[in-house]
């Protein structure tokens, strides 16, 4: 048990919650349909405070925390956040590294970091190390199963939050992409910068096409053009691409081996990386992997849960402000932080990561 001058830190429960939240509209991208979203709770409980974090995943992944995570932890020092890391990394062992097991990590990771900055009562960023007082945004929706007016509605809101940059979903349908981004492009504001999602969804001659056809639109940005699996075809694509676009992928990964993996195949000009899935320990290892090769990197939705440690990262260039997470992260969080003209500040008068759980609004979503 850790000794800290009368102060107990080791960990006495872990307990889940999740939240099953239906979306406005039945939502798609270029390879997937939905129409609710799982929020996954976890708060981690010791004699000295206690702290949450919280993932996007499937009920099974609260399962996986409370019948063995919670076990592995229990009587482990709360402030040893990279021994509790490594403890649950070894029980995973026959589930794999990856999917929702990592998720499950990544939950009570950010729970952790939130426990060890309440304690010492200070903000997560302080707690870690500023390296930015505030991080863009860029509003992201633009869902397939958009008409032409709810597309046009959301990409003006962005504008009218003065949102800088903004993406929208592509390949669904392509014989629709290039008449879908024509449409983006003439609603938004000239020196608005517009990015492309395609899931994936495109072949690599398909990709190549659209990245000419999508410049000439002022398309800045092309994200997982074709699957993040495929290294060969994104590094392809990277160097035919207009040298006005960037290829971006990465919110897929879970470990340091697969970032190591892509940035090794030259596939991307920006990484991406989702704490909500490789937690903020393997965000701040991704981050140190971007420093080491001069690539800028770029957090993949949940903006509360990026804030504060993407402000410690020289390399981090924005957060995806998302439509889903912000909409249920502005419902059910206290604490839930605004863009002013672009930019997300840390509410450095709150402790952690400075976010609560409103109890009354989640109940109705409760599973």
């Amino acid at each position: 048990m850790p000794d800290r001058g009368g102060i107990d830190t080791h960990i006495q429960a872990i307990e889940t919650s999740a939240y099953r939240i239906p979306t406005e509209h039945p939502e798609a991208d270029g390879t997937l349909t939905w129409n609710s979203t799982t929020l996954v709770k976890v708060e981690v409980k010791t004699p000295a405070g206690q702290g949450w974090g919280y993932t996007y995943a499937d009920l099974a992944t609260a399962i996986l925390i409370q019948e063995t995570l919670s076990h592995v932890l229990k009587d482990y020092d709360a402030m040893a956040i990279p021994d509790c890391w490594m403890a649950m990394r070894r029980s995973i062992r026959n589930l794999g590294n990856s999917g929702m097991a990592a998720m499950a990590i990544a939950a009570v990771d950010t729970a952790l970091w939130d426990v060890k900055a309440r304690v010492l009562e200070i903000p997560l960023v302080t707690l870690i190390g500023a390296a930015h007082s505030g991080i863009p945004v860029y509003g992201s929706g633009g869902f397939t199963s958009y008409t032409d007016a709810q597309l046009e509605a959301q990409l003006e809101s962005w504008t009218a939050q003065e949102i800088p940059q903004v993406k929208m979903k592509v390949g669904q349908n392509p014989t629709e992409d290039l008449h879908r981004v024509d449409l983006a492009r003439k609603a938004l504001l000239p020196n608005t910068r517009l990015f492309v999602d395609a899931n994936g969804a495109y072949s690599i001659k398909q990709a190549w096409w659209f990245a000419e056809r999508f410049a000439e639109s002022g398309v800045q940005w092309f994200e997982e053009p074709v699957s993040s699996d495929n290294l060969t075809g994104l590094h392809a694509i990277r160097e035919h691409a207009p040298p006005s676009m960037e290829i971006a992928a990465g919110e897929y990964g879970y470990d340091a081996r697969y970032f190591q993996s892509m940035l090794d195949a030259e596939s991307v000009d920006v990484l991406q990386a989702d704490a909500s899935r490789c937690g903020i320990t393997g965000l701040l290892q991704v981050g140190a992997l971007c420093e080491s090769r001069s690539m800028p990197l770029s957090a993949h939705c949940a903006p509360s849960l990026h804030l504060h440690p993407a402000c410690t990262l020289h390399s981090l260039r924005h957060i995806e402000y998302f439509h889903d997470h912000v909409r249920i992260e502005r419902m059910l969080f206290d604490g839930f932080p605004t863009p002013v003209k672009g930019i997300l500040y840390p509410d450095l008068s709150r402790a952690g990561h400075g976010l609560d759980l409103n109890r009354a609004d989640a109940a109705q979503f409760a599973l």
